[in-house]
């Protein structure tokens, strides 16, 4: 008898806790959290939400594609995904790191409140001339997600909330592999893309060529 009237006690504070546990209306969405289905790029560890006028750029480190870059009506939103601790976030500790390192390379740097909680406006020398640009980070289960804004969206209200409405339908997909703390997760071409790359490779016609790098044109 004792056991039982235990294990229903523990039911009832478990359906309790369940339905006190907040319902997130947007993310970046985790990949094993439920999310809204919308269209979306499969870059592997991200999938990028996609709109009319959207291209996608890919971030290269040497063989490994380690961010991506929205370019919508003259702004750009990069994006780039990392591990992190399983009971603790890094955003803080990165907001440090990188004031250190602006302030040092003798930008302008300064915190304040974003859509996102704490962000980063800098000013930033960007081939001989100032560039203002907003960090974002937001912290998720085991996993990290940094956006860097510029553009027009810097000035633009209407411009920066499409930027930002990207950052709330992102999807991580952090994975089940030991990664250390602030290592980039490995985002892949899309299954189009991958085609398009290999036939070139082949010496067949492009049927989806790709300008300055990689890049993905708004895909249907």
């Amino acid at each position: 008898m004792f056991r039982r009237r235990r294990h229903a006690e523990q039911e009832e504070t478990a359906q309790a806790a369940d339905a006190q546990a907040p319902v997130r209306e947007s993310g970046p969405w985790d990949a094993d959290e439920p999310h809204p289905e919308t269209e979306r790029v499969d870059l592997g560890g991200v999938r990028l939400p996609i709109g009319p006028g959207f291209e996608i750029q890919l971030n290269v480190a040497g063989e490994q594609i380690v961010g991506a870059v929205v370019l919508v009506e003259e702004s750009a939103l990069q994006v780039h995904a990392f591990a992190a601790p399983k009971k603790s976030g890094i955003w803080e500790e990165v907001r440090g790191e990188l004031s250190r390192e602006l302030t040092a390379a003798g930008g302008a740097c300064r915190q304040q409140e974003g859509p996102f909680g704490a962000e980063l406006a800098a000013e930033i020398d960007q081939d001989g001339a100032v560039q203002p640009v907003r960090f974002i980070g937001v912290d998720g289960p085991r996993w990290f997600l940094r956006g860097v804004i510029s553009g027009r969206a810097i000035a633009d209200a209407d411009a920066a909330k499409t930027l930002e409405d990207v950052i709330r339908d992102i999807v991580v997909v952090r994975g089940d592999l030991p990664m250390a703390p602030k290592e980039p997760i490995e985002l892949r071409l899309p299954a189009e893309a991958r085609q398009a790359v290999e036939q070139q490779a082949e010496g067949r016609p492009d049927l989806n060529p790709f300008q300055r790098g990689p890049e993905i044109s708004e895909l249907r």
